[in-house]
């Protein structure tokens, strides 16, 4: 079965963001992870361009009721017909999730993805989520650069394998 990991991250986002992403789709279609994203546009479709300029397999699963506004990098596209509800698509459908950036579907799709449980959530850039006291809440990995960002998502495929 292949290892999925879904990207998640802001359609209005940074350049670095933009190039964070794409970065992490090189690396992880050189690491034959299947990259699941929400299809769109900014880090979505640059994760899309990473992966497909390294012939890696990506999937978008978009929200809408037809394919209108889907990356042109992707290899197939769901359409769910759902709107931010597909983020619970996104995530349940992954073996580890990867956030980069932040916007509030972002926020719910690491939100949903640490709800979910049993997967490694990174985050690369953007949310951190603190307590009261303003410590790091347990349970995300922060990465400090994509190569670290995948690293930290396929250690699990690397232990099961």
């Amino acid at each position: 079965m292949p290892y999925q990991v879904a990207v998640c991250g802001p359609r209005d986002s940074s350049d670095a963001d933009v190039a964070a992403a794409r970065r992490v789709g090189e690396l992880l279609a050189d690491n034959d992870a299947v990259i699941l994203c929400g299809g769109g546009t900014g880090v979505m479709a640059a994760v899309a361009a990473g992966g497909r300029s390294h012939n890696g397999l990506v999937i978008g699963v978009r929200p809408g009721a037809d394919r209108d506004g889907a990356s042109p990098d992707l290899d197939a596209v769901l359409v769910t017909n759902m709107g931010e509800a597909r983020n619970a698509i996104l995530v349940w459908s992954a073996d580890a999730v990867i956030v980069i950036g932040g916007s509030w579907g972002t926020l719910s799709e690491l939100a949903l993805a640490k709800r979910r449980g049993g997967v490694p959530v990174i985050c690369l850039g953007g949310w951190q989520i603190l307590d009261a006291d303003g410590h790091p809440v347990p349970g995300l990995e922060v990465a400090d650069t994509p190569e670290h960002a995948v690293e930290l998502a396929l250690q699990r495929r690397t232990r099961s394998a």
